[in-house]
């Protein structure tokens, strides 16, 4: 069988892409919840570089602001020598798992100073900064301005004692100065009031500008665009506060001596100064990537920090003369086992606590199972990822070259590709709706479809047997009887057979190569040809020598993930003093963090759920229990799957209810699933003591539990993993 290179790929267009992540605090160590931020941007610039695409990964350390000197004082070091070994460390951290920018700087840079003084100059120029006197705690000891995440006092709305200076446990909002008796949390003294000028930026005068930006754009997420729109752009935008008093670390305002840029000003600027970081290092014109529009820029960020990366760094971005980002790609925060990350658990897991004794390849493919375009929080279930890997990457992929690579080390591959049934061209035509679904970052579908073509592979070594056929041949090698002829035969149909399997192997691995970089360095090893391209998966390798299998992947030891948890509650033990942690994408869903002035603006809520589908749908009248209970409802598994030709919307199911016992159900989901086969083995909800309704296409013994509006927009329920065919649901 003959195969065509395909040179033309529907979305690679000789693009020009800068992508950044939200830069980590200097004042904590890397988590397993930053990580799903970082993981997906690394896959995501992983595929655009490997379909060809000029792409470029640029981050940095945030690293100015009070904690940053709390923190520093505490070890007895500089400002600058704290930064330095947090940066080493962060570094570090992001290397083991993979993770490759272009550039990792750090906002303490004379590259994101430069860029600070224009930004503030063209705002000036624009007439969007105010100046005003304000209020504000002062903490006499310390000699400083207090934040307020480091005043603690008495909750004036429900008495709860030791809370936060903008925010009780309660739910309760409100101002320092409303705390009943504050308290210093740098000195333990009693805060003075005192006043001090500022200064404001006032995005209210870019309104017209954002209304357009936020509904025009395309840049977000239909549901963040509405809750900009419901929550801010429905009455006047506040000025945003951007200057601190001295002391402070971080850099000098030109024009207004004794002030600070306050380190959300700068911090995202710190996305420039490290794309020119690495300008200069390159050779490369910092105006083509931050100022010709044919460059797109793609920021990928938690919901907590919505508010500033849609509304107050477009307005500066316009004002100052960059580029819009084309896309601000937000996501949810990280649970784990449907929990916030728990100290005490052993939950709340440090990046070198996890590589202490896991492999990064298990945590980077199953954060890419959860990833889709939506901003759901992702949940780490453990024993989920033990299965998934185990079943998934080491019984599916894996397993392909385990069961045959050492048997083609004998023969090596075959020149001309042999008859397949047309494996590899069907898996070859996937091609553009697998780099369709990892260009929308919706890695698990892009994920699901990698795994049929696996599934299928599988089939065809199962079939072929080469165990087998190694067997034959070394028989006929051993046999002085059998003809040089026979023996030739028996060794090519060996060759074909393992020709046919390892080339289906790497065209899987080219897929997931985004996602495990170091499962195609290893396929590259085995088969002595380079992945080089997306395009490698559209033909075969042929007439190659392929080296001693070496172990690819090993299942996920139960052992490691109880010591990682244990080194985690060890690890993170409280501490009597220490320092404030700031809140980074990701610790807004962390048990007990205490969040310093990087927190997002009071009043911004960390969940993005539109109010259009139960305005569209308003809930039903109140029932009791008791006609609750009348519903039976079973967990069911689909074991046939078929769409009926002569009608419009539905799908012929047959579900199992464990046993014998199955039901015949006609879904109207059709436009949704169209692709029936892919349901087959799925567990759902389905409600079993439903009347019989008789329909012109047969009997419907029940129905499958589902949600959406109709067509396409159905999405069915289902069971978390555990649940079991014909359990009830209560």
């Amino acid at each position: 069988m003959k195969f065509k290179q395909k040179c033309e790929n529907k979305i690679m267009s000789g693009r020009k892409i800068l992508v950044t992540s939200a830069l980590p605090y200097a004042n904590g160590d890397i988590h397993i919840g930053h990580l799903v931020e970082y993981i997906q941007t690394d896959v995501w610039v992983r595929f655009q570089k490997l379909r060809g695409e000029n792409c470029r990964y640029f981050c940095a350390d945030d690293t100015h602001g009070a904690a940053i000197t709390i923190s520093a004082r505490k070890k007895g070091v500089t400002e600058e020598e704290f930064i330095a070994e947090v940066n080493e460390k962060h570094r570090a951290d992001f290397a083991g798992f993979g993770i490759e920018f272009d550039h990792y700087g750090s906002t303490n840079s004379p590259q994101t100073r430069r860029f600070c003084d224009e930004i503030w100059g063209k705002l000036r120029e624009a007439g969007f900064v105010a100046e005003r006197e304000i209020e504000q705690l002062f903490d006499p000891v310390e000699g400083r301005f207090l934040a307020d995440r480091f005043v603690r006092g008495t909750c004036p709305k429900c008495g709860k004692t030791d809370q936060y200076g903008d925010s009780c446990e309660c739910g309760a909002v409100y101002s320092p100065t409303e705390l009943i008796d504050p308290k210093s949390a740098l000195s333990g003294a009693t805060p003075e009031l005192r006043k001090a000028k500022h200064l404001f930026v006032e995005i209210e005068k870019a309104r017209p500008f954002l209304e357009r930006w936020i509904d025009e754009s395309g840049a977000l997420q239909s549901e963040i665009a509405n809750y900009l729109k419901g929550q801010f752009l429905g009455d006047e935008l506040w000025p945003w506060d951007v200057s601190r008093p001295a002391p402070y670390f971080g850099f000098e305002i030109p024009d207004s001596p004794g002030n600070y840029w306050y380190v959300w000003f700068d911090a995202p600027i710190g996305y420039m100064g490290s794309t020119l970081e690495w300008c200069e290092k390159n050779g490369e014109d910092f105006d083509g990537w931050w100022r010709d529009p044919a460059t797109e820029i793609h920021h990928f960020i938690g919901k907590d920090i919505t508010y500033f990366h849609t509304l107050f760094w477009p307005a500066t971005l316009k004002t100052a003369g960059f580029n819009l980002p084309k896309k601000v790609h937000i996501h949810g925060f990280l649970t784990v086992d449907g929990e916030k990350m728990s100290k005490s658990k052993g939950t709340f897991v440090l990046a070198r606590t996890y590589l202490n004794h896991l492999d990064p390849s298990y945590l980077r493919y199953f954060f890419s199972t959860k990833t889709s375009s939506r901003v759901d929080d992702l949940d780490l279930n453990l024993e989920e990822m033990e299965l998934k890997v185990n079943a998934d990457l080491v019984g599916v992929v894996v397993n392909l070259a385990s069961r045959t690579a050492k048997f083609a080390n004998a023969t090596g591959l075959a020149d001309v590709y042999p008859e397949d049934g047309g494996l590899f061209a069907e898996a070859a035509a996937k091609s553009e709706e697998i780099a369709a679904a990892y260009e929308e970052r919706d890695f698990g579908k892009a994920i699901r479809t990698i795994l049929e073509c696996g599934y299928r592979a599988n089939r065809y070594v199962e079939e072929t047997a080469p165990w087998t056929l190694r067997k034959e041949w070394a028989a006929l090698e051993k046999d002085e009887t059998a003809t040089p002829e026979a023996r030739e035969a028996a060794r090519r149909r060996l060759q074909d057979a393992v020709t046919v399997s390892l080339n289906l192997f790497r065209q899987v691995v080219v897929y997931l190569a985004p996602v495990l970089p170091e499962l195609a360095k290893k396929t590259e090893e085995l088969l002595n040809t380079k992945i080089e391209s997306w395009n490698d998966a559209q033909s075969p390798i042929l007439g190659t020598a392929v080296n001693e299998y070496r172990h690819m992947m090993a299942r996920v030891p139960k052992e490691g993930i109880a010591a990682m948890l244990e080194e985690s509650k060890e690890t993170l033990k409280p501490e009597a003093e220490t320092a404030p942690v700031a809140e980074t994408p990701e610790t807004a869903a962390v048990e007990g963090a205490e969040n310093a002035e990087t927190a997002a603006p009071v009043g911004i809520a960390p969940w993005f759920d539109s109010a259009e589908p139960l305005a569209a749908e308003p809930m039903s009248e109140t029932i009791t229990i008791d006609d609750f209970l009348k519903v039976d409802l079973r967990v069911g598994r689909i074991i046939e799957a078929e769409q009926v030709k002569e009608a419009r919307k539905l799908l012929k199911l047959k579900i199992s209810l464990g046993g014998d016992e199955t039901r015949q159900v006609f879904a109207g989901i059709k436009a949704a699933y169209p692709e029936a086969e892919k349901l087959i083995g799925k567990l759902v909800v389905f409600v079993a003591n439903l009347q019989p309704r008789q329909m012109k296409f047969g009997l419907s013994e029940g129905m499958v539990v589902a949600s959406g509006p109709g067509g396409p927009e159905v999405f069915l329920t289902f069971p978390d993993e555990g649940a079991k065919p014909g359990m009830r649901l209560h």
